[in-house]
């Protein structure tokens, strides 16, 4: 056995050597290494494929092992998403919501219902109120077909809560649609003024046949804090955080379609029609 140390010219030699035998055997140089590329080529792809392979293997042994605690994060899966849906339709049935005291216009036995969330101090909701709304209630609303409500999203400005308790209010007494046109008849600039406790007060004095009394004892003791609070966490479940948005469902809260803006009265009668006829 060669105990001399190991030496790179060794290598060299045996190098040198392989060639002169190649050589010899009349084989040309440049062949014979594209030969030796290629097998190092091919025995590269092999060892790929056998890792990915081999890693293949370990990951399903390991799915396999590990498949009961999956299993046991997801308790009923199909149940559980049954009552998910279920809940969220309730929230949004027509007849849960007018027991809760949402303003609503339309037959409360209408097949459809369209769920308006807006501000009072939304200069977008005004465009709405007096652009497309009024085509919205002669076509569809005023037919039977499609019930109105309003839901409050107050996120404009800081007058915009105390508005909507004011407005939910005058619903006590069956006057929030007067005072709903009047606010927006009157809107201003955001946070201007225009909207303060006592010009709310003072619009509330303007509705004819509103017992003031009652209508001022309701607003300084916040009593519908809470109902605006839940319409609000409403509209964030359903993922609205602008005014105006709305949402097109059944009459018992199924089937929701989305539409958010201003928009015009074609984009809400093609949604509506679409419900309806489903209905």
């Amino acid at each position: 056995m060669d105990h001399r140390p190991y030496s790179p010219s060794h290598n060299v030699q045996k190098f040198l050597k392989l060639f002169v035998k190649i050589k010899k055997k009349g084989v040309q140089v440049y062949e014979t290494l594209y030969i030796v590329s290629k097998l190092y080529q091919i025995a590269a792809a092999i060892y790929a494929i056998m890792h990915r392979v081999t890693s293949a293997i370990i990951l399903m042994a390991l799915a396999s092992a590990f498949s009961p605690l999956f299993s046991s994060l997801q308790p009923y899966p199909k149940l559980f998403y049954a009552f998910a849906q279920t809940r969220e339709n309730a929230a949004l049935s027509l007849s849960d919501l007018i027991k809760q005291g949402a303003p609503h216009q339309g037959n409360t036995s209408a097949p459809v219902t369209l769920i308006d969330f807006s501000d009072l101090q939304c200069y977008l909701c005004d465009r709405f109120v007096k652009a497309t709304e009024p085509q919205i209630n002669s076509t569809y609303v005023q037919s039977g077909k499609v019930a109105f409500i309003y839901l409050h999203l107050p996120n404009r400005g800081f007058d915009s809560f105390p508005a909507a308790s004011a407005a939910q209010c005058t619903n006590d007494q069956g006057k929030f649609w007067q005072y709903h046109s009047l606010l927006y008849n009157s809107q201003g600039p955001i946070d201007s003024g225009w909207a303060n406790r006592d010009n709310l007060k003072k619009f509330a004095s303007e509705i004819p046949g509103l017992n003031l009394q009652k209508f001022n004892s309701c607003f300084d003791s916040q009593q519908h804090k809470r109902d605006v609070e839940a319409d609000v966490a409403l509209a964030h479940s359903l993922g609205f955080t602008q005014t105006p948005s709305f949402i097109i469902v059944k009459n018992d809260g199924s089937n929701p379609q989305k539409l958010e803006g201003p928009q015009p009265f074609p984009e809400f009668k093609f949604l509506l029609d679409k419900e309806l006829g489903g209905s």
